[in-house]
């Protein structure tokens, strides 16, 4: 817990989110480590992202891991609130991991940002902005050299 801020785990209890509403989360790994640097590990976490989908927990319009990040363009469906799709996503992708690399722990960092985007936003530039991080990160010079992001607007 932040000392410096001790009732920031309480702002987000019980706040109120709603269906259909699209929302920019920001997720951290623990203590910044560089988990999905390692591809296999990276796609676990995809795996998640996608069971949440299949489960209609949301649809997924823009999404980018980077190593010790990530961003996620969603819009919540009806049904559970976000904070338990983000800590579903987070809950079981951490038990893969750990299963996979035999090791115990947080993958995690316990809070996440999320942004509930306004209609007024261009979803497609959010999108773009989202995609190109590893761009901005310097880690490749174009998008599709890097492994793990996808954008429902590839495919319209």
């Amino acid at each position: 817990m932040d000392r410096d801020r001790p009732h920031q785990s309480a702002l987000r209890k019980h706040r109120y989110t709603a269906s259909n509403q699209v929302y920019l989360i920001t997720t951290v790994t623990w203590q910044r480590s560089p988990v999905f640097g390692d591809l296999l590990a990276g796609r676990i976490v995809v795996n998640e992202m996608r069971r949440l989908e299949d489960d209609r927990a949301v649809h997924t319009l823009a999404w980018v891991l980077m190593p010790d990040h990530l961003h996620w363009l969603i819009q919540l469906e009806a049904g559970e609130g976000l904070h338990h799709v983000v800590k579903n996503l987070k809950g079981r992708s951490s038990r893969c991991l750990n299963h996979q690399r035999q090791t115990t722990g947080a993958i995690w960092q316990p809070a996440y940002h999320d942004h509930a985007v306004r209609r007024d936003e261009d979803l497609k530039k959010l999108a773009r902005y989202i995609i190109a991080n590893p761009l901005r990160a310097g880690i490749v010079q174009n998008v599709g050299d890097y492994p793990l992001w996808d954008c429902v607007w590839l495919y319209r």
